[in-house]
């Protein structure tokens, strides 16, 4: 029998959660500011300013999928590979601190700044989700 003044309550479809696949808990991979912003056109991640040294950090652990200079455009480059869905890259860099293959953590110094194949010293910083370019402001924390 149903209680007086009692009210019955549907419960509310669940939402899906993001499979772990789609969790990307990033920090940003070097301290200078921010010189140029994402665009799907002109700039496929940011430009971080720096100097000539000056540490390039993985954002999030993962493991190294290139290492090198042979992407025109791109110089030293490091791609990082977190999950089946992003990857992380990290362009320009003066000296590479890791190699193919290789597991890192979060926040590890993987390189260090410079300007190969670039007109100034800065790190290009790439996220990308499905091979997909995306808006790093999405997973990197305010500052």
């Amino acid at each position: 029998a149903p209680v007086p003044g009692a009210t019955i309550v549907a419960a509310a479809p669940a939402t899906p959660t993001p499979a772990a696949e789609d969790d990307l808990s990033l920090i940003w991979p070097a301290q200078g500011a921010l010189i140029a912003g994402f665009h799907e056109v002109r700039n496929k991640g940011y430009d971080i300013a720096g100097k000539a040294g000056d540490p390039v950090l993985a954002a999030a652990d993962g493991r190294v999928v290139y290492a090198g200079s042979a992407i025109r455009g791109y110089g030293n480059l490091i791609i990082l590979k977190h999950n089946n869905t992003f990857l992380t890259a990290y362009a320009h860099n003066r000296s590479l601190q890791v190699q193919e293959e290789q597991t890192v953590r979060k926040g590890q110094k993987i390189a260090e700044m410079g300007d190969t194949d670039a007109d100034r010293v800065k790190l290009h910083f790439e996220i990308r989700r499905n091979g997909r370019p995306v808006d790093p402001s999405r997973y990197l924390p305010a500052r």
